[in-house]
């Protein structure tokens, strides 16, 4: 971590980081919404509340900023995964055939 304060990389590696962190988000998104529709959106509620947890008690700046990044995509994902039943009912996404009766309406 002092290799990166010295070198004044730290910015650069939060921004690479969030990237990924929300990049890492999409598919797990839709594979979520796939096999277990929108029950499982209190999973992304707790590792949220974890991530803001773990935030507020790490000393250091970049793992406490990666962690706040993890924490509010987490919640974000609530919204994507109700967003994403929408779209499957639209015809954007595959259905899952095991849950069909779930898109009924």
């Amino acid at each position: 971590m002092d290799w990166l304060v010295a070198h004044q990389l730290g910015g650069i590696v939060i921004g690479i980081s969030t990237f990924l962190i929300i990049g890492l988000f999409h598919p797990v998104v839709i594979k979520a919404e796939y096999y277990w529709g929108t029950r499982c959106w209190w999973i992304f509620l707790v590792l949220g509340i974890a991530g803001i947890i773990g935030s507020l008690y790490v000393e250091d700046l970049l793992i406490s900023s990666l962690l706040g990044v993890f924490s509010f995509s987490s919640f974000w994902t609530i919204k994507e995964i109700f967003d994403q039943r929408k779209r499957v009912l639209k015809g954007w996404f595959p259905m899952n055939p095991k849950r069909k009766k779930e898109y009924e309406q």
